[in-house]
Formats: C-alpha cells, structure tokens, sequence
C-alpha cells in the first residue's frame, strides 16, 4: 500500500497543459509571407533573421505579436476598447499558444519638451517622493518638486449645505515644482518682432512677413485688421501703447469680421500656439526657417534650465537638490543612492537602486533624468523601454524585440546578450529580429526567412539550432562566418577638416583633425560623445551633407516614390505617351479615386471605438479613378507601376518603351544603397529605421555635397548587405566625396582609410580621443575597447 502511494507521488500523470510548449503558426500570409508555418518553443531564446525585406517584422511583430495583443484587447470593455486603436485579425490561418506579447521596438519617444528620461521611466516618480520625504527644508508632497505640476492658489466662497445653507470663505493651495517663467521647459522663447512684420506698413498695405500670412485674402490677419482694436490704415510703427499692447499680447476675445464670429488674440500669444508649440522637425521647410529666423531658445534664467521653482531646488538632502540628481548621470546618481542611510524610507531606496543599476546595466549609465526623452537615438529608446522589464515579476510572457543590438558598440553587444539570456531564463519566451552574429549565436532556435527581399521572400529557408544555419547553406549561413580583411593599402587625404576646442555635451576639449577625401569612421563605446563631434562640431554648412536615422516627416499616403521625387518623371512620362495632364497620374490630385480619395482605403468611425480601415470597394486599393487606370505605359497602368518593386522598376524603365532615363538614375541610385526589394508604393510610415536613412542617403547621393555624413548606416542591414555598403562608400569617395561615418559594425571599421576612436568610456568618462590613425594600426596596438574587439574580429 505504502509503495503504491510512493510511486503515484513520484510519477504524476501528466497534465494537458504540459503539452503547449510551442507557439504554432500556420499559412501566415501577412505583406509579402507565402503561406508560412512555423513551429517557435516556449521559454527559449529564437532569433529570426534573413535579408532587409525577407518578412522578419511581417512574421514577429505583424502576425504573433499583433494577434497577442488583439486578443488581450477583446478582453476589456466596450469603453476601454473605445481608447485603442482596432486591430485587424492577421491573415493567418492558425495560430496557437500565444501568451501575453510585450514588444519593446525601436520607436523614438515623443519629443514632447516636458519628457524626459525620468518621465519616461519610474526613477523620477520615486526620486520624488525620497525628496518628499526626506528632503529639508520639507516644501510638500512629490508634486511640489514635479516640473510638470504647476503651483495653484484660489480663494472665494463656498456653499456648504449641512442642515440649512451657509457660505463660508475657502482657501485652496496646491504647490507644484514647476518653474512659472519657463513653464517646465527649461527653455524660454525670445521673438524678433522685425521677422513677424514690417512697421513701416499698415495692416492694409500687407504688414505682415509670417509666411501664409496674405492681408487680402486670410482669415487671420482679417480678424486683426477688423477686430477695431487697431487701426488698419495706420503704420505699425505709429500705434500707442495700448493699440501695441492689443496688437501684441491681447486676451482672446470674441469678435464679428464680415459678419462671421471669431476670436481675437494677441500676434504672440497666437504664433506661440500655432506654430512654436509644435515639434520644429515635423514643420514643412519654409516655416521651419522662419521660426530658426524669428525665434531664439535660450536658458530659462529664474531656473538655470532646470524646470523647477526654487521651492523645488532649495530642498536638499546631504546637500543634493532634486535638481542635482536629475543631471547626474545616471551611474553616478546610483552611487549616491547607495549612499543614503534612511531606515524610514528602506523599500523606497531599494526600488530606485535596483531601477538605476538597471540603467547601467543595461549600457545607460551615461545618460542622466533630465535628458530630454526625444534626444535619445532608437537604440537608447528601446533599452530605456527594456529597464521597466528587467525586474518585472511577470513569467512566461512573450518579449519580442527589434533588433536590439542597434547603435551598440561590440563590448556593449555581450551585456545586452546576458540581458536578453537573464529575460529567458525566468521563464519567458524571447523572440529577437536580429541581424549581428554575436546575438544570432547565442540562440536556441533559429528562424532564417528569405531567399531574397521583397516578392523574392516571405518564406521559411532554415529552422533550428544555430551549428545548423552555420552548415545550412542559405545566405545567412554562409555569411556568417564572413570577416572584412583590414586594407593593405589605404587612400591618401586630400586635406583636413580642423574641428578645434569641441565642448558639445560630453567633449573635452577635443581637437581633431578629420581627413577629407577618404572614408573616415567615427568609433567608440555608446555615450562615448561620437554624434556630439559628428553632429555638434562639424559644421552643417556648404558642402555637408548629414544623414541620421530620424524619422522621415510624412503621412501614409508618403511613399519611395513622392520622398526620392521618382514620381515626377514617371507622371510626365505616362502623360506625354498618353497625351494627357500629369496630375491625372497623382493619387492626391486629379486622378484620386472619389471612394476614398485617393487613400486606397476607406476610414470608418464607429463612434467611441477606435475607426476602422477597409479597403476601398470602388478602386479595390489602387488609389485611382477607372479611367486613369486605362492610360498605360509599356504595357502597365500607373496602379501597377507603384506596386513594382525598385529592381522591377529600374528594369522597366531602363530600356524599351518606357524608357525613362531621370526615373532610372533614381531608381539605380536606391537599388545601390540596397532598397531593390522597396515596392515603389510602399508607405512611408512602414519603413524601419535603417531604410529610412537609406532612402535619405539615395536621396541625397543626387546632391553636389562634398562631405557626407553617415550615422550608422549598417543599422537594420544583413550581413550579406553589409559588403554591398562597403562598395558604395568606397564609390562615393572615388567619386572625390569626403565619407565620415559614425559606426560600431567592425566591417566598416576594418574597410576605413582612417579612424577617430573616442572614449575610454560613457558619460563622463568619454569625450576624448583616445586613438587616431588606421584600421591596422588600431587593431595592432589593442590599446582600446574597440582596438580589442577590431582584433578579434580580425583575428590579428
């Protein structure tokens, strides 16, 4: 009897639930994926990779993290759900043991003035509430030292009914941390009232210079020359006092202008909401001139630039204000937490430790809290994402990540490893779109999709360990294993570009001189101060060409075509062998289909759930009218052109009828910089961060530049892409093009003619230069953290 109970204990029969370790997929057929079926395990780490456009993003993000969080969504209420946006079921056929997906993707936080690394994460709400508690003096709760919580006093009476109705005078305070000049954002606006209008005129005679402004026809300056505050006859330079003050700073106020009702507010008070309270990069060119014209940004001078009220920055603890903290950097700021002896406020402490170490641990420890959150690369929006879940509680959930490794030098490369190998072993699944070899061999599970881009993917080319990729033949396997040799010989410069006394952000002083006529490459650990000599010491003028990873300003009906200006000559073509207009060929002008626009899908608002987009029944997608549809060009509609793909196109237009030579030598220019497998009407807003900065590089490659400036532009690209580069920075300098690259990939370091390494470290332990010379020479000497890992790659 006693056995039996034994060997029951022992050996458990085994449950359902036991059997639902993988997450399956089948015939997914989302964008340009063929039927795909796949098999994932739970609770491992499983890379996907493949070329730019093999349908990596497609698979991860668009099918099994899409249908997770669609699932979760349908969870909530009517009313929650009214707050969401409405997710589309993906076009698959089956998928099964999806758990909870958290994506932490590479999109940049919002550039919103009042956000800030702090913000952005729980280490300026704790900070907070420690200076709450333990700062002297003592001014309030954690709001009193919250920049974005403005201070509010109010009195007056109040009818208090408790048996028979009685007034009684009331006092209400609340005290914010907010500094009142700058308004939380550190920065106060000067206007140069000249740029605005000339006061030698009058209102009728056209006053105004603000770009859009016309005094015959619009609206605004209407309400200024009717609103009777001013006189519209009268020059600008001959109003009173009052008549300036009405004009300038006047409170809103409702007035009749042709018998229509409008309000009139003061020129500033209306420029400031118009126009200086949106993001400068989003403006279209001539506005954003004119604001860099009128506009100075200099430090708030009540607050020193702190965003805080002196409240705020008078209490201290140990003699550290909460300002002091938040421009630590981070490293430093953990160290003197760890300092802090406070029995009261022990969990508090313990939480923030953990949260800042997480920083540092995570290759952040350079920033600090008061670093605006819309200054931060993709790279170090994605891992400042990654800090919330590294001391989460949650298990066996789904983290799915976007190429996590982007903008990390190769010693920073092995911590995110340890990081991503620390979140599976707690008993997640970890699924990584990745392209570097030193994170694709640290895998469990390898999903390699291709063969090619575009059409020329979308399916399953290998799956399983990564000893089998190594021997499985397919363009990644073969790759991998692929190093760039250090030159034998390197190019001459042509002459220097002196950068002398450069203080931007974390530089010491540096003096460097850039050689010209050569590809250059900016190198060093993340935080090491690059983009600040880069960016902030070479001057942007005549001749320099710069491109970054920014995103690219535009809506969904953006695309290749309208961004590169392909779309021009392919319209005139159409419209001179048809004989008719060229707008006829535009989705956003004549030739728009009426159903939708020209949008190609139909916007539904379902009141308080979020709308719904459906493709447009009348040009099922195409974008345009029946009748432009039947205009054809060697064969093809304009509908059809746009769906091609770069390297379809640039054939199509490269011989025969539709030959088009100013459409093919944009078309070469974007199959150089490897977007061949790009459809021409692809929207804009789909695009990853290392597309986009070739789009902006073919874009640019048409310009007389004599010096271009690259950030990272192997960021996003296969290792079999990475050799295609190389040949094209190598053609940009044998065209007499000066190349300064700031870049981590050691392929690009070992193929440079010349190398700025900076460092030693982040933060405040960078910001110099710590080698000069070449590649060889660097690799040789092994002095520095990229010497170190450049002769290893070498294998010197």
């Amino acid at each position: 009897m006693s056995k039996a109970t034994r060997a029951n204990t022992q050996s458990p029969a085994p449950r359902g639930g036991d059997r639902h370790d993988l997450i399956r997929v089948h015939g997914a057929r989302v964008n340009n994926l063929k039927d795909v079926s796949v098999e994932i395990p739970k609770r491992r780490l499983t890379v996907f990779t493949g070329v730019s456009g093999s349908g990596k993003s497609s698979l991860v993000f668009d099918t099994i993290a899409a249908e997770s969080q669609r699932l979760i969504n349908e969870t909530y209420s009517a009313f929650v759900q009214g707050f969401m946006p409405t997710l589309a079921r993906p076009e698959v056929d089956v998928l099964e043991g999806l758990t909870t997906a958290i994506v932490v993707d590479q999109q940049r936080m919002g550039a919103d003035p009042r956000s800030t690394v702090g913000t952005a994460t729980d280490a300026g709400a704790m900070l907070r509430i420690l200076f709450s508690r333990l700062g002297e003096p003592h001014i309030g709760p954690p709001g009193a030292y919250a920049f974005n919580v403005p201070s509010v006093r109010a009195s007056g009476a109040i009818t208090v009914e408790r048996g028979a109705k009685t007034t009684v005078k009331a006092t209400f305070n609340r005290t914010g941390g907010m500094c009142a000049r700058c308004e939380g954002r550190g920065s106060v606006t000067d206007i140069d009232l000249t740029q605005l209008y000339d006061d030698s005129k009058s209102l009728a005679e056209g006053a105004f210079t603000i770009p859009g402004w016309k005094s015959d026809s619009q609206w605004t300056v209407q309400v200024y020359a009717q609103s009777g505050f001013v006189d519209p006859d009268k020059p600008i330079s001959r109003y009173t006092k009052k008549e300036m003050r009405d004009f300038l700073y006047g409170e809103p106020v409702k007035v009749k202008v042709n018998g229509v009702n409008l309000t009139y507010e003061g020129l500033i008070p209306k420029l400031q909401k118009s126009i200086l309270s949106k993001d400068k990069e989003a403006m279209q060119p001539h506005i954003r001139a004119f604001v860099e014209r009128a506009v100075t940004f200099t430090t708030c001078p009540e607050c020193d630039g702190t965003r805080l009220s002196e409240g705020a920055r008078s209490s201290k603890i140990e003699g550290i204000s909460i300002a002091d903290a938040c421009a630590m950097q981070i490293s430093d700021l953990a160290a003197w937490v760890r300092g802090l002896d406070a029995p009261s406020v022990a969990p508090l402490l313990d939480a923030l430790r953990q949260t800042l170490d997480s920083f540092v641990e995570i290759g952040l420890g350079y920033l600090s809290l008061d670093r605006p959150s819309g200054t931060l690369s993709g790279g170090e929006a994605q891992r400042v994402k990654m800090i919330r879940h590294l001391g989460s509680s949650l298990t066996d959930v789904t983290y799915v990540f976007d190429e996590p490794t982007i903008g990390l030098h190769p010693h920073d490369i092995q911590r995110m490893n340890a990081l991503l190998l620390r979140l599976r072993d707690k008993g997640n699944t970890v699924l990584v779109v990745e392209h570097k070899p030193e994170t694709i061999a640290i895998a469990d599970h390898v999903v390699d999709l291709g063969p090619g881009a575009g059409t020329g993917g979308g399916t399953i080319c290998f799956e399983g360990t990564v000893e089998g990729l190594r021997t499985g033949g397919t363009i990644t396997g073969r790759h991998f294993g692929d190093r760039a040799a250090v030159k034998d010989t390197v190019r001459e410069p042509t002459g220097t570009l002196e950068i002398r006394g450069a203080t931007a952000n974390n530089l010491r002083e540096v003096d460097v001189d850039v050689p010209l006529g050569v590809l250059t490459v900016v190198t060093g650990v993340a935080g090491s101060g690059k983009s600040s000599l880069v960016h902030g010491s070479i001057p942007a003028g005549e001749g320099v060409v710069s491109i970054d990873q920014g995103a690219i300003r535009g809506s969904r009906r953006s695309n290749p075509a309208t961004y590169t200006g392909l779309l021009d000559p392919i319209r005139k073509a159409f419209a001179k062998a048809n004989g008719v207009k060229p707008a006829l060929f535009s989705a956003n002008s004549e030739g728009a289909c009426p159903g939708c626009n020209g949008a190609g899908v139909v916007y539904t608002d379902l009141a308080m759930m979020a709308a719904v987009a459906t493709t447009c029944e009348e040009c099922e997608g195409k974008r345009f009218q029946a009748a432009v549809l039947e205009y054809r060009l060697g064969g093809r509609d304009i509908s059809e052109v746009l769906a091609m793909s770069v390297t379809e196109a640039e054939e199509f237009f490269g011989a025969g009828e539709a030959a088009t030579p100013a459409a093919h030598r944009i078309l070469g220019r974007l199959a150089d910089v490897g977007l061949g497998y790009l459809s021409l009407g692809q929207p804009l807003t789909t695009l990853s961060g290392g597309e986009r900065q070739r789009l902006k590089l073919a874009t640019h490659m048409g310009e007389k530049g004599g010096v271009y400036v690259l950030d990272e532009p192997t960021a996003g690209l296969h290792l079999a892409d990475v050799e295609q580069l190389l040949h094209l920075l190598d053609r940009l300098v044998d065209s007499g093009k000066s190349v300064i690259v700031v870049e981590h990939h050691q392929a690009v370091m070992a193929h440079a003619d010349w190398i700025i390494d900076l460092g030693p470290g982040a933060g405040h332990d960078g910001g110099r230069v710590v080698f000069e010379g070449t590649p060889a020479e660097l690799a040789a000497g092994r002095a520095t953290l990229t010497g170190e890992h450049l002769a290893a790659y070498v294998g010197a």
